[in-house]
């Protein structure tokens, strides 16, 4: 179970209160969990997927730690464009579609 982190920016007060329910809040707008589940993980990012689908403010990214993906670590985005960590010469470096 990996370290899961959600930054906001600009969204609805309940978006603060979804995540706090499941996550911590170490910053303004910025949660933690470092134990939490593929299957939770994955049902937070539906709501907030539907909540910002249908309300369209702000911006929610979404990170965790995927052996899979380069660099270990993928990245889910809403209300800004989706980004891609590519590894440059052994450098990490994130790439805007």
């Amino acid at each position: 179970m990996p370290l899961t982190i959600v930054v906001t920016r600009d969204v609805e007060d309940r978006y603060r209160g979804f995540l706090a329910s499941a996550m911590l809040e170490v910053s303004p707008g910025v949660y933690v969990a470092p134990d939490m589940s593929a299957g939770v993980r994955e049902r937070v990012w539906t709501v907030m997927c539907k909540w910002h689908q249908a309300l369209g403010r702000g911006s929610v990214t979404l990170v965790w730690r995927d052996k899979k993906a380069t660099g270990h670590l993928r990245i889910e985005t809403l209300g800004e464009p989706p980004k891609t960590i590519v590894d440059a010469d052994g450098v990490l470096l994130v790439k805007r579609k």
